[in-house]
């Protein structure tokens, strides 16, 4: 495991030039494309960029030294186990098969990580990072705490590999599409007014996903939990798309730390986080909140 590591923090440097080539390239396409079609007037502030650019990096380098940790255990596990009757099945399936089958089971896995990140006070104290922005633009995809981000990818990478689908021919292809996923979800999150039309019923769009960040109604939180095909929430029952509407507000019902550090570190020490929210499990409700 060690060598793994280490192996890792050689590439990293690499990993984190890469990654501000992409930032880059965001930069340029979306915020023109903000500034071109906006959809709300108001700009976030110098401090809420400060903010999600660390945590732009964060999420470049954390999570993937958790999942070598989880690759390790699940080798050791499944060693021990043995082979699972089924993987033989699943490696014998053509590539293309293979590859849209692995597609449809991260969609899945991701729903229900994400759900459970939501309705789950555990989960939800890492996971409100994410929406405790008041802005939605391209940049805030980037404010999740990374141990959210890790438990994300984590239960992703668990449920493909329990299946059989972590590895294969069509290995280089899924990796591609992971990176086109992360590239979209900066334009989910992005304070952009256009409409694609019946193509949004087909792939999220920031007229889908923005209604996921909504705040103060509690009819409306708890939707749009997918991460790229709303097929998903029509088919559990938590889509919601009008045809002219945009969220009004955004953000949480609850106030976070305002630093880096502080937002790292909350939710290790136990503090809850309220949130308006019928679905939620065992969470507790604020009274007397605003509606928009």
């Amino acid at each position: 495991m060690w060598n793994a590591i280490q192996a890792y923090l050689i590439t990293l440097p690499g990993a984190f030039l890469n990654s501000s080539l992409l930032l880059t390239a965001l930069w340029l396409v979306l915020g023109f494309a903000e500034r071109k079609f906006p959809l709300h007037p108001s700009k976030p502030q110098r401090k809420d960029w400060r903010l999600d650019f660390v945590y732009f990096y964060l999420g470049t380098a954390i999570p993937a030294l958790v999942l070598i940790l989880v690759v390790k255990i699940l080798v050791m596990l499944f060693h021990a186990l043995g082979p699972m009757p089924w993987h033989a099945w699943v490696a014998q399936l053509p590539t293309q098969v293979a590859f849209v089958a692995a597609v449809v089971l991260s969609e899945v896995a991701y729903y229900w990580v994400h759900r459970i990140a939501h309705q789950v006070p555990f989960f939800w104290r890492f996971h409100a990072v994410h929406h405790s922005s008041p802005h939605m633009y391209w940049m805030c995809a980037a404010r999740t705490h990374p141990l959210d981000l890790s438990f994300f990818r984590a239960f992703i990478f668990v449920s493909l590999y329990v299946l059989g689908f972590a590895h294969g021919a069509w290995d280089h292809s899924f990796t591609v599409y992971g990176l086109c996923v992360a590239v979209w979800s900066y334009y989910m999150h992005s304070n952009i007014r256009l409409r694609l039309g019946w193509l949004e019923y087909v792939i999220a769009t920031p007229a889908f996903h923005h209604w996921h960040h909504v705040k103060g109604d509690s009819a409306l939180v708890d939707k749009n939990y997918c991460a790229n095909f709303p097929f998903m929430d029509l088919l559990f029952g938590t889509f919601y798309l009008p045809r002219k509407e945009w969220p009004k507000q955004y953000g949480i019902d609850d106030a976070l730390a305002p630093t880096l550090w502080g937002q790292l570190m909350e939710p290790l020490r136990g503090r809850s986080v309220r949130q308006i929210g019928p679905t939620a499990w065992k969470r507790k409700a604020l009274q007397g909140q605003p509606q928009p």
